[in-house]
């Protein structure tokens, strides 16, 4: 008989066997361990709606075990993880929204390495495997490394959006490579249109998305090594390296030519109106780059795969640095050592915990063993494969630098930089303020 609040098959949102495109083998799979009676308490960032859909996931874990798995979600989660940690009080697993704050409490102590094996597992079964163990490894209180990150739904970062009819009524293909997004850009100059909508307000927040147009440019002009290095200030801001990446944003922002208002409207547009010229009649722009959730700013009777659509921010065919992406992701991690800790994460490995969620909504991942096909629409699916086809994947470089430098002057520093201050000059800037709080 199961534990009171603990789900049933009867419970769950895809039946078993029902619904053809599941895995359902690896979900009679977790049924050889019987966890009844046994509890696991798991702490996230998720509110309405994700933690409807991540609740009706885990009780995919409940039904095959028998486990009671409580989840709760809070919007001030990285602070109260950090009190509740040090007081000796944490839930068995916390959900993660980015790697920087698990780092961190893994080098005190306070979070327990994942099973040996899980670091192999990682690497054979997601797609741009050693960038995930990269991601989710740390140095303990011991100062040893170990893998205590799970990651588990995915952000998509490296995409440009355009609108399907404008194309076609232009005759343009869409880019497989950077040199051909270039030679796209000076086309659509030539036959009197403008190449890109670009916009970096955002109140207190204006100048982040040139971060992350940088971000993408050093992950398309150096190795995975070189942005690692960067982002963790092993070499310089102003490295000849970062001012180049930076110089590469520049040559479509600081274009009058290319970007929709002229270069001196890119600072003041808000980010969130920016996109909006794609669906103008005649377009303002026919570019857009920006990640997975900017459809929520579009208008409203825009449909996307319909009337926008998008493409991977594409590597230079050149440089031979493969298919980088540039997103983020939440990680689980074992915050109280239980054998149902421990369990949890073993079902995290299993298609259905994938599959179950991207049949709903707002999850992407890496997983090479899942059906794409579960996806709740094409262009989930078209974004599961753009993570599928990755050679590297690398977290948003500025969430991963002190936040004087990531969510400050870094941002202030491309406001300056596209409205004219030279590269060079505003990268020692940047510099000199991740000097000044070492």
């Amino acid at each position: 008989m199961a534990q009171q609040g603990v789900a049933t098959e009867d419970d769950l949102l895809f039946k078993p066997g029902e619904d053809p495109r599941f895995n359902w083998e690896s979900y009679e799979a977790l049924k050889s361990q019987d966890l009844s009676g046994k509890s696991v308490s798991v702490f996230g960032p998720w509110l309405t709606p994700d933690d409807d859909n991540v609740k009706a996931t885990l009780a995919y874990f409940e039904a095959a075990t028998g486990i009671d798995v409580q989840y709760s979600g809070s919007d001030s989660f990285e602070q109260q993880i950090v009190i509740d940690t040090q007081a000796g009080s944490p839930p068995d697993v916390a959900v993660f929204p980015q790697p920087g704050l698990a780092a961190d409490l893994a080098s005190k102590g306070l979070l327990t390495p994942l099973a040996g094996g899980t670091a192999d597992w990682v690497r054979d079964n997601y797609a741009a495997g050693p960038s995930w163990v990269d991601l989710g490894t740390y140095t303990g209180k011991d100062g040893s490394e170990d893998l205590y990150g799970f990651f588990y739904k995915v952000d998509l970062k490296s995409l440009v959006w355009y609108s399907p009819d404008n194309f076609d009524d232009a005759g343009y293909d869409v880019p497989e490579t950077m040199e051909e997004l270039k030679a796209l850009t000076d086309q659509i100059v030539a036959d009197g249109g403008t190449p890109w909508c670009i916009g970096l307000g955002s109140g207190g927040a204006t100048g982040w998305p040139a971060t992350d147009w940088v971000e993408d440019m050093m992950l398309r002009t150096q190795p995975p090594e070189v942005y690692d290095q960067w982002v963790s200030n092993e070499i310089p801001f102003d490295d000849p390296r970062v001012v180049a990446a930076i110089e590469e944003f520049g040559a479509f922002a600081r274009n009058d030519d290319y970007v929709d208002g002229g270069a001196g409207a890119v600072s003041s547009t808000d980010f969130r109106d920016s996109p909006k010229g794609l669906f103008t009649s005649p377009p303002k722009c026919y570019l857009h780059r920006q990640a997975s959730f900017i459809p929520a700013v579009f208008p409203e009777d825009v449909e996307v795969g319909l009337d926008a659509d998008f493409f991977y921010f594409p590597a230079y065919e050149g440089k031979d640095l493969g298919r980088p992406v540039l997103g983020g992701g939440t990680l689980f991690a074992i915050t109280n050592d239980t054998p149902e800790a421990h369990a949890l994460i073993e079902f995290l490995k299993s298609p259905i915990a994938h599959e179950v969620w991207m049949a709903q909504v707002g999850f992407l991942t890496p997983h090479k063993g899942v059906n794409t096909e579960t996806y709740a629409d094409d262009s989930l699916k078209a974004m599961g494969d753009i993570l599928l086809n990755a050679t590297a994947f690398r977290f948003d470089g500025s969430d991963l630098m002190p936040g004087a430098v990531g969510a400050g002057s870094f941002w202030t520093g491309m406001v300056d930089y596209t409205g004219g201050k030279p590269a060079d000059e505003v990268a020692t800037e940047i510099q000199n303020s991740w000097d000044a709080v070492k």
